[in-house]
């Protein structure tokens, strides 16, 4: 095998993947291709972002960092392909870039280029069936609440939302009505909610992991022998990988979300077992691998399609 390449900064191949954003990555799984179709990246200042973190932690680690010392977190939506059917989990942050703001735990934000994404994939966003939500929070909801680019009808023209009844609740009064919210009303006459365990396309079932939401959902995905895990925002970083305590900033329930992490981390070493972290940087379609210091997140290498075995 041959040396990992090695940068001025001491940095190798790997390393630089854990500081930059991803481009388009997918996964066979028997007759179910999946794919990460990018929309852009968020910064995060570290230690406001994982407040259990320490100073001497990331600089011991600074590969996890940009050359702003922000953690980089990829946004995007995971496109479901069998057969001549697609589903989206996820839709991205949509056609914005915001400077960094001091006065919250982010760095710059930017989104924007998932429709061209999904172009280049030669997948027409009126043949996308559905978009299931992690959760309800702006960089998953993105373009499933604005329009085309350059027009006014709706990116996703086609598809129903679906949502985690126990996400959706706290947004339902009790006619059935919605609480007022721009972005939630715009996705509510289309919204159907779905159950744990619910199969909501061929091999994906809903599974709802409540801790950075009330009822944030992930998906597990099976094809070929094999299942993916689209974990959503139980994990923002591989980070959490080896330090499954360190809840992030933006979690609903810390306490709740580091259980379900541990448990989630020990599910995702299981053989055949792969896993997809949307924020995960450039590394998105991983596994769980043990090492002399214990858990890490392996990243899966290869060209753009990666087979799973």
């Amino acid at each position: 095998m041959a040396n990992p390449t090695i940068d001025d900064n001491g940095l190798t191949h790997r390393d630089e993947r854990l500081r930059r954003p991803s481009g388009v990555a997918s996964v066979q799984l028997g007759d179910t291709k999946v794919t990460f179709v990018p929309d852009g990246a968020i910064q995060g200042r570290p230690r406001a972002w994982l407040p259990d973190s320490t100073d001497e932690f990331w600089a011991a680690h600074p590969e996890y960092l940009d050359d702003s010392g922000h953690m980089v977190a990829s946004v995007g939506g995971l496109l479901v392909e069998h057969g001549d059917r697609a589903l989206l989990i996820d839709a991205g942050f949509g056609p914005y870039d915001l400077p960094a703001d001091p006065a919250t735990p982010n760095g710059a934000m930017r989104g924007g280029s998932l429709p061209a994404n999904l172009a280049a994939l030669g997948r027409a966003p009126d043949r996308i069936e559905a978009v299931a939500f992690s959760h309800l929070h702006p960089d998953h909801l993105g373009w499933a609440t604005h329009p085309e680019p350059g027009g006014d009808r709706p990116l996703l023209a086609q598809a129903e939302y679906l949502v985690a009844a126990p996400e959706w609740a706290p947004y339902a009064d009790a006619e059935g009505g919605v609480v007022r919210d721009a972005s939630i009303e715009a996705l509510a006459p289309r919204v159907r909610t779905v159950s744990d365990d619910q199969e909501i396309f061929p091999g994906v079932r809903v599974r709802i992991a409540a801790g950075h939401t009330a009822g944030h959902a992930e998906f597990v995905i099976t094809g070929g022998g094999r299942r993916l895990i689209a974990f959503g925002d139980s994990l923002h970083s591989p980070v959490q990988v080896e330090h499954p305590d360190w809840s992030c900033v933006y979690d609903h329930d810390p306490v709740r979300a580091a259980a379900h992490r541990r448990r989630l981390v020990a599910e995702l070493a299981e053989p055949d077992t792969i896993g997809f972290g949307l924020h995960f940087a450039d590394v998105v379609f991983g596994r769980v691998r043990r090492d002399g210091r214990g858990l890490r997140w392996e990243p899966l290498e290869g060209g753009s399609v990666v087979d799973a075995e």
